[in-house]
């Protein structure tokens, strides 16, 4: 079988061992990145196509018919026209978990970071303010410890278990949030009951239509006026004007995201204003520890083997 990597470089930094995928076809041709317009005339011929963010239309297929499988180098598939693929016949195989550790500990990263106010002290030494001080410390911003406070989770799958372990760890209480569209659960609370008992709300849970814009002007408002809010999940969960408002009003204690609901954000967004105070942007790099990239070869090494022998797994739509 020939298969074509249509956006290696969005994956392999160079670190990476390929080897377990390249030896499962006769060939495969690595292309850094791929344009929409380029997708069709690279496919020619190839029966794998492998993407992480590269789109594969209604047009990749139609001008490729021999295509046989997709393997997407992630969970979300919302860049495959799935129910084209199953049209043509195309089988379509993700991968997933694998980025939990790494996920995990940026979390908990995110929650230190503005639990410690780490940015501003930071920002302090680097103007003078320590070498100035009449002690040998600066105190200059509250500290907050985890140990004894309250952290709720907003999903609680392989990520959110992931964290609330690490935050337990802390010495941290966790409550878990009773989800929009999902089944009510007896461990779950209401938003309306979690959000006014939380001293820190983590989001780990997918972007649906019953999710978007779940945490907007009236949760914030719910959320204790020193409470942070942490954010690697996706970025369309919160209403990101409402939460600029709330940080420049002063009601929470901070937020830390690592994710937008446009990314790279080409065309602007209220939290990259530069007078958001309390706020942490990190370029959704979250998941991209090499062990964790790593795993993803391994499984589309996994899928492509499967698929091969009949027997496919991992597979979506």
């Amino acid at each position: 079988m020939h298969a074509v990597f249509l956006d290696h470089a969005s994956l392999d930094l160079g670190d990476l061992d390929l080897s377990p995928l390249q030896q499962c076809f006769a060939s495969l041709q690595l292309h850094a990145q791929s344009s929409p317009e380029q997708v069709s005339a690279r496919l020619h011929g190839a029966s794998v196509a492998i993407s992480n963010k590269v789109p594969l239309t209604a047009a990749s297929f139609a001008a490729n018919p021999q295509l046989k499988l997709v393997l997407v180098a992630a969970t979300g598939t919302n860049n495959v026209d799935l129910a084209t693929a199953q049209a043509h016949g195309v089988t379509v195989c993700n991968c997933r978990a694998y980025g939990t550790p790494s996920v995990a500990q940026h979390t908990l990263l995110l929650l230190l970071a503005l639990a410690t106010r780490l940015t501003d002290y930071q920002q302090a030494v680097r103007n003078g303010a320590w070498q100035q001080a009449s002690q040998f410390c600066l105190l200059d911003f509250p500290i907050m410890e985890l140990e004894g406070k309250t952290l709720g989770l907003l999903g609680h799958g392989e990520l959110g278990s992931a964290v609330g372990r690490l935050a337990e760890a802390f010495g941290m209480r966790v409550l878990l949030g009773q989800l929009p569209g999902q089944p009510l659960r007896e461990d779950r609370l209401p938003l309306n009951e979690l959000l006014p008992q939380v001293d820190a709300l983590s989001l780990h849970c997918p972007l649906t239509e019953q999710t978007r814009l779940m945490i907007g002007a009236r949760e914030l408002a719910l959320m204790k006026p020193n409470a942070l809010l942490i954010n690697t999940a996706r970025g369309g969960l919160v209403d990101e004007q409402a939460l600029a408002d709330t940080l420049r009003a002063g009601h929470l204690g901070g937020a830390a995201f690592d994710v937008l609901s446009e990314e790279p954000p080409r065309h602007g967004n209220p939290l990259l204003a530069g007078d958001v105070p309390r706020l942490i942007i990190t370029p959704h790099n979250a998941w991209g520890s090499r062990e964790a990239r790593q795993r993803i070869v391994g499984q589309l090494a996994d899928n492509a083997t499967a698929f091969i022998a009949g027997a496919p797994v991992r597979m979506v739509g």
